[in-house]
């Protein structure tokens, strides 16, 4: 969540090490989107052994595979349904998170040094 300046992120972490961020969301996100890891890659500015590496990540880290492959000739990948459950929880949760610290943002962001533009 962003409100002026401030801007609300979340991370989730399992067995005490990061699981999930904003960042290996939107790659599920691109990924259902573009039905390539490549592309999905490419739209987030990472090099295809850096996005791979990460939906690996992902499909060890779930009991079942967020991300699956199409072999042969015209490849591609798509989300499973438990990518697509993974991606709602997690913006569901992000959204009961911006809701619930939207006042105390608020308030922190009245106490930030003003902008070069804002200041006499």
């Amino acid at each position: 969540m962003t409100t002026g300046r401030l801007r609300l992120t979340l991370r989730v972490d399992a067995d005490a090490a990061p699981a999930l961020g904003h960042g290996k969301i939107r790659l599920l996100e691109q990924l259902a989107e573009t039905g390539s890891i490549s592309a999905a890659g490419r739209a987030m500015g990472m090099s295809y052994r850096r996005t791979w590496l990460l939906v690996d990540s992902l499909n060890h880290l779930f009991r079942e595979p967020l991300v699956v492959t199409r072999p042969g000739g015209g490849g591609g990948a798509f989300l499973t349904a438990e990518g697509a459950a993974v991606v709602r929880c997690y913006r569901d949760i992000e959204k009961q998170a911006a809701e619930a610290s939207a006042a105390s943002l608020a308030e922190l962001e009245k106490l930030l040094t003003p902008r070069e533009a804002e200041r006499p």
